[in-house]
């Protein structure tokens, strides 16, 4: 039996989008497969994949199909103007967490000690840690903490080949932070439900770093709670959650003795962080 031919560029945009697969998306793995631009692509649709492209390509467009994160299949997203790499060990870095790192940049930029300390919890791929240390001025020191070691060896290697120094430690929450305080504390911790209807679109992604108790606010509680212990005067702590938890962490960090409790909000509108200031 002889082989299937092998589709040309504007045939397999044509399979990915009778699987379900949307345009960009589409685009996207291929350009990966071809190792070329978007640009490259929509120039030369009539050129066919070669054999070895075809298959790969049949493979990852099913994996899409099927709810892979495209970060996954291609290995990379970029998060703040960072080109980071990506595995299944990490979440996949959402444009939304954007506005947890704009808001910490906004205070750092104000912020009167020469030499702010802050720390990321549960960093993840490192979306955070690096971003902060990029963006922010030079004399900025990052922290950043993950249970994970697949996790951590993720992000170091983000951080070493983006040349940004960050100082990695691995451990649940403050952990591994004994008697250290900071000038601001970040967190885009899990914080979905464990039986969210929503949670089987995002089986491919760590279950770790997605839910967190019955309501989804345990990990946000044990950060509150202990935050104040790991903060200098005046020190800010910025936690990323839910659409709809804004009022039940605002609650949590008055009850704990926060002030100055603020919402920012995502792109789509939603009330997506929620931060507040210790001061004794």
């Amino acid at each position: 039996m002889s082989a299937l031919p092998c589709p040309s560029l504007v045939e397999a945009l044509i399979q990915a989008r009778t699987l379900g697969v949307e345009r960009l998306d589409a685009q996207l793995l291929l350009a990966h497969v071809l190792r070329c631009s978007r640009g490259w692509l929509i120039a030369h649709d009539d050129a066919v994949l070669a054999p070895e492209q075809a298959e790969a390509w049949a493979q990852m467009v099913q994996q899409r199909a099927e709810g892979v994160p495209l970060a996954y299949l291609t290995g990379r997203h970029e998060f703040h103007g960072l080109d980071l790499d990506v595995t299944s060990a990490v979440l996949d870095p959402r444009p939304d967490t954007e506005t947890l790192v704009d808001w910490a940049l906004e205070l750092l930029a104000s912020h009167p000690h020469p030499t702010p300390q802050v720390v990321d919890l549960g960093t993840g791929s490192g979306a955070i840690a690096l971003a902060l240390r990029c963006r922010s001025a030079a004399h900025t020191a990052v922290w950043a903490v993950d249970v994970s070691p697949a996790a951590l060896d993720v992000a170091r290697s983000n951080g070493e080949r983006l040349g940004l120094p960050v100082h990695w430690l691995q451990g649940s929450w403050f952990e591994p932070l004994i008697d250290q305080r900071f000038d601001m504390i970040v967190s885009n911790p899990p914080y979905i439900a464990e039986g969210d209807p929503h949670l089987p679109a995002l089986r491919h992604e760590p279950l770790l770093a997605l839910t967190s108790g019955a309501d989804g606010l345990d990990a946000i509680r044990h950060i509150v709670e202990q935050a104040p212990d790991h903060l200098l005067p005046a020190g800010w702590l910025l936690l990323e959650h839910g659409h709809d938890q804004g009022p039940a962490v605002a609650g949590l960090l008055q009850t704990r003795g926060f002030r100055h409790i603020t919402h920012r909000h995502d792109l789509a509108g939603h009330c997506r962080c929620t931060g507040a200031c210790f001061a004794v």
